[in-house]
């Protein structure tokens, strides 16, 4: 017969009496997001992280990057391809609110009204009436959705069939907004004191710059699945540093590591280390309005031909991405990129057209090229200008390094203040849309290019149903876009992560989508 002391037992008890220690997911990102409102973020992937562990959508994103239910648990299509109906699930707010289809109705009016200015709001403008909408053509109400059945079923008339939208309402802006929150506290209903949220993780303190604490949301419709206590952001702009923190077990998670650190990291912490195909671009932005060097199209082009894209990706960045011609990446589905073909001659001949491009322009010996190049925060951003403005400098190119934290960077090439600008897309997901639309809407267009017959093609392709001649109406828009030379592309991304090896759900996807619901400590 066994036998067991008193002090044993009362061990035993108080170890189960104990809590258990939580788990506390700690993701390093790039930055601050700008706000977190849907409707006041940048567009940022680090960003669009931190919301999507605040906020459900009617469709969520998997942990293989794929479309899955939300909010809504179903839905379905009318024959003439223009009506969404949704089916909707019990859910709640986090302050036990019920969450209806006229919280979403409520919202997308929100997004739409121009006194509100949402940066995004062109994201609805497949729904009927949306784009007149914004433009104070006609009152939000005119939006052509409606909550029917009692706020269980939400209906989405279009006003033309769009074979994309269904992807794209994984995008922040498409979330739903507490509408009670909102009306008690104005524009300050955000702040982590007023903020109430639909998504797994509440959050429950905001240091700028220093760190974001979440706690698990109990309201949340699938919290029974969510098995972390809660997610701790860290805002790490110089990324060498992040590499630091994690090897130190500071952090959870890197995202967005340092191309060049790939083979040192391969080396040191090899099970830790994710490099994964992504649909990414990194490009140059050129401003094309008047009073810039890069209004010329002569100029544009040859900066473009002097850019060695080899040179970057194998050399300065070890192989951890590829070169790129094209504005879109290569790894889209069912789509072939357009670029010019001058892009892909040897780099000799390329510098040798570049010169006389410039020459041609009105630059030479006595009137050399003085222009900008802006580029936010990072070891890696920062030796690609100096790549690039070391390329540019045989053809009597004379750039001038501007360097600034991620969400100045960006609202300066919004505002247009810039010559050539860092640029990068990382798509939510997979269509040529989501990049060619960059060059369409005033949001990320931040050189200002304008072309009718782009447009044409691209609106074109929004409408068509059928998918081989909605593809080549894409592609044609693309290489309209390439002859016009507003961007120059530098590398198509690979996702590049460190990642605790304890962790349990994380799968690498050409998305880089990696929601905090979705992992667990092993």
């Amino acid at each position: 017969m066994k036998r067991f002391s008193l002090a044993a037992m009362s061990l035993a008890l108080a170890a189960l009496a104990a809590p258990l220690q939580a788990q506390t997911l700690k993701v390093g990102i790039i930055g601050d997001p700008a706000s977190l409102s849907p409707t006041r973020i940048t567009g940022g992937v680090w960003e669009e992280d931190v919301l999507r562990d605040l906020f459900a959508g009617l469709v969520e994103v998997s942990a293989d990057g794929k479309v899955v239910p939300g909010v809504a648990t179903a839905w379905t299509l009318s024959d003439d391809g223009k009506t969404y109906t949704f089916d909707l699930r019990d859910s709640k707010w986090s302050d036990g609110t019920p969450l209806t289809a006229d919280d979403f109705v409520y919202s997308w009016r929100y997004v739409l009204d121009p006194q509100n200015a949402v940066s995004t709001a062109h994201r609805l403008y497949p729904i009927a009436n949306a784009e007149a909408i914004a433009k104070g053509e006609q009152k939000p109400e005119a939006l052509g959705v409606r909550a029917l059945d009692g706020g269980k079923k939400l209906e989405v008339t279009l006003k033309e069939p769009s074979t994309y939208f269904l992807s794209t309402l994984v995008l922040p802006v498409f979330y739903p907004l507490p509408r009670q929150a909102i009306e008690k506290h104005g524009k300050n209903w955000s702040e982590v004191d007023n903020i109430v949220v639909n998504g797994p993780f509440v959050p429950t303190r905001w240091i700028t710059g220093s760190e974001l604490n979440t706690k698990k949301n109990p309201n949340y419709y699938d919290a029974a699945e969510v098995k972390i206590d809660g997610v701790t952001f860290f805002p790490i702009e110089d990324r060498d540093s992040g590499i630091t923190r994690f090897r130190a077990g500071d952090l959870d998670v890197l995202r967005d590591y340092p191309a060049s650190q790939y083979e040192f990291l391969k080396q040191e912490v090899p099970a830790a280390t994710h490099l994964s195909p992504r649909l990414g671009s990194y490009y140059l932005s050129f401003n094309l309005r008047d009073g810039h060097p890069t209004s010329d199209a002569r100029v544009r082009e040859a900066l473009s031909l002097a850019i060695n894209r080899e040179v970057i990706a194998q050399q300065l960045l070890e192989n951890a991405v590829l070169p790129l011609n094209s504005f879109l990446p290569t790894g889209l589905d069912n789509y072939e990129p357009q670029y010019e073909r001058v892009l892909a001659q040897p780099y000799p001949d390329r510098l040798k057209r570049a010169a006389e491009l410039l020459r041609q322009a009105g630059y030479g010996p006595d009137k050399p090229l003085k222009l900008g190049l802006s580029f936010n925060s990072g070891s890696e951003h920062q030796r690609i200008a100096v790549a690039v403005a070391a390329q540019w400098k045989p053809l009597g190119v004379q750039a001038e390094l501007n360097n600034a934290e991620a969400n100045v960077h960006y609202a300066n090439l919004r505002a247009g203040d810039y010559d050539v600008g860092r640029a990068a897309w990382l798509s939510s997901y997979d269509d040529p849309q989501n990049f060619l639309q960059l060059l369409y809407t005033p949001t990320n267009n931040y050189g200002g290019f304008s072309d009718e017959e782009f447009n044409k093609l691209y609106e074109q392709a929004n409408l068509e149903r059928d998918p081989a001649r909605r593809r080549g109406l894409l592609q044609q828009a693309e290489a309209r876009l390439a002859k016009a030379w507003p961007v120059a592309p530098v590398y198509e991304y690979a996702s590049r992560n460190l990642v605790n090896p304890k962790l349990k759900g994380w799968e690498d996807n050409a998305l880089d989508i990696h929601p905090s619901r979705t992992v667990s400590f092993q």
